[in-house]
């Protein structure tokens, strides 16, 4: 498994969207997409199932499921205690490893991702007319680099400022296999997804349709 995951394909060439936010487009090979979609079903089929969260009295168009901590508007806990009191799955430790190559690759510093440890992922499933408004990662205590995998459907990404959902922002496409890092400096950015682009997957991504994303986080936070 560690072998879809080699330094070979990861080699792709960074683009700096935001101090602290990177872009590498193409950095999963289609065989390691189809791999992590393998996965995804298996959660989305786990002790607690893929739903959609329901953030002030609405219902989000994005259809969740977590690893390693659950989370739910505005916090995490062990036990998905909103949807049916099952404790989520671990997080797994190859997606600890990915991780670290995906902090290695966007930094420049093949050892910059030796202390990065995610313990809590999200993994977005986007249909076509799936989109997450703007809003800001900060329920975590930690403020670790956010590492952001898109598998299928391209979409478009607003990345935008610290201080607000305005202007100045930045629309970036993500296409499948696309690798996104934010920290540092635009650790609390605002950013979301305006639209998905129906019919891009590309055919061996492992997903025909739709959008999957993984987010995975640093919550900083103890079972004690």
């Amino acid at each position: 498994m560690d072998q879809l995951f080699s330094d070979d394909f990861l080699e792709r060439r960074a683009c700096t969207i935001a101090p602290g936010a990177v872009h590498v487009p193409g950095w999963l090979s289609p065989e390691s997409s189809r791999w992590i979609t393998a996965r995804f079903r298996e959660w989305a089929a786990g002790p607690v199932p893929i739903r959609a969260a329901t953030v002030r009295g609405h219902e989000m168009s994005v259809r969740t499921v977590c690893l390693g901590w659950h989370w739910r508007p505005y916090a995490y806990t062990r036990d998905a205690v909103d949807v049916n009191g099952n404790r989520v799955l671990d997080f797994p430790d190859w997606m600890v490893r990915l991780g670290r190559q995906a902090i290695a690759a966007t930094s420049g510093d093949p050892r910059a991702g030796d202390d990065y440890t995610p313990d809590a992922a999200l993994a977005n499933y986007y249909d076509d007319a799936a989109v997450m408004g703007m809003h800001q990662d900060k329920d975590e205590k930690s403020l670790a680099p956010v590492v952001s995998l898109s598998i299928g459907d391209a979409c478009m990404f607003r990345f935008g400022n610290t201080e607000n959902r305005k202007k100045p922002y930045r629309d970036i496409r993500l296409a499948s296999g696309d690798l996104f890092v934010f920290g540092g400096p635009s650790r609390l950015a605002f950013h979301g997804v305006t639209k998905v682009f129906p019919g891009t997957a590309p055919r061996d991504c492992g997903l025909s349709s739709g959008r999957i994303n993984i987010t995975m986080r640093v919550t900083g936070l103890t079972d004690e």
